[in-house]
């Protein structure tokens, strides 16, 4: 595989990556998995959606020795201030740091584009005006919009449904712009519903996978929007970690590009509920409660399913999880925690 060959020139040749929002879910996986390879890595966070929790979990998981390569500094992406900071003297930038959630952005759609937008172009210049190598950063399957073509491929997209979908696809025209006017070599990962270890199930903003996880582990019934037959396609979070480091080091040609990142399957809500209460309950989880049905969301499609192809061509990208291995390895986790907790 591609991903093994670049893992061992990382090895061979370490360098220094900042990795922005490292204490959220994905960018603590990207820490972990890049302190491991043997990276330097500086992280950039404001704990607005992030855990120090987080970090302290990567801290035990690597040890004492391989934490020493990591510097965190607590900013915020809305300062370019902290952005020039956090960018000075570093080789890759994975920039994670975004509100997300739908409902978020159509409750404040002022502060989501002031993160996701202002924010972003921030890092741009603050890469732009260091050197960075390469920027890649979190686009999102919310840009195919009200696109009703399944599977969805990087090249047609429809019109935004959300304010954060509108900040996303601005993401990516200033990428875009950014390689073509000043020759900052950008990536852009349009992330297909990610899940895994350490994802917030709290909060009125929780994604589905942690919320149920939570509520089953606490023997309540799972909240469903809609009738349940909504399907996404459900990415583990080590694709994700998978498609930045081939990201950060594939030659593209000096072409700005966007990539689907997700496994090229379709889950319902339904079949997901029935596969999380199988991996639960034959870990101990207590006996399943009947799921409840509310409203569905404004702003969500009905239907996602990605096309991975482009990104199996260009960077070599091949998922080592699907639905089934990854809701297996989160609910080992889940489970384990809770008993950790009591």
């Amino acid at each position: 595989m591609r991903i093994d060959e670049i893992k061992a020139d990382l090895k061979a040749q370490p360098a220094t990556w900042l990795v922005t929002g490292v204490a959220g879910f994905i960018g603590s996986h990207l820490l972990e998995t890049l302190l491991s390879l043997g990276q330097k890595v500086v992280g950039l966070d404001n704990f607005a959606t992030g855990h120090r929790k987080n970090l302290e979990e990567v801290q035990s998981l690597v040890g004492e020795d391989v934490w020493r390569r990591f510097t965190f500094i607590e900013g915020d992406i809305t300062s370019l201030d902290d952005c020039r900071q956090a960018c000075a003297r570093v080789d890759v930038v994975l920039h994670q740091a975004a509100l997300g959630s739908v409902p978020r952005s159509l409750e404040d759609p002022i502060r989501s584009n002031a993160t996701n937008v202002s924010g972003f172009l921030n890092m741009l210049v603050a890469a732009r005006d260091h050197g960075v190598q390469r920027f890649v950063y979190a686009a999102s399957s919310s840009t195919y919009g009200d696109h009703q073509g399944l599977p969805k491929v990087e090249d047609t997209i429809g019109r935004p449904l959300s304010p954060y979908a509108v900040t996303k696809y601005v993401n990516e025209l200033y990428a875009d712009v950014f390689q073509r006017s000043y020759g900052l070599s950008c990536v852009g990962l349009r992330y297909f519903n990610v899940f895994g270890p350490r994802q917030d199930p709290h909060g009125a903003y929780a994604a589905v996978i942690p919320r149920w996880i939570d509520a089953i582990l606490k023997g309540e019934p799972v909240q469903i929007n809609g009738d349940g037959l909504t399907s996404r396609d459900f990415c583990f979070v080590a694709n994700a970690v998978q498609a930045n480091i081939l990201a950060a080091r594939t030659d593209l040609g000096g072409q700005a590009e966007v990539f689907n990142v997700a496994v090229g399957d379709q889950t319902s809500l339904l079949e997901l509920h029935a596969m999380l209460l199988d991996e639960l309950v034959s870990r101990g989880a207590p006996p399943a409660q009947a799921p409840v049905h509310r409203d569905s969301r404004k702003g969500d499609v009905r239907h996602s399913r990605a096309d991975i192809d482009k990104a199996r061509r260009l960077l070599g990208y091949a998922p080592t999880h699907d639905i089934a291995q990854g809701l297996a390895e989160l609910a080992q986790w889940s489970v384990s925690r809770s008993l950790k907790q009591g």
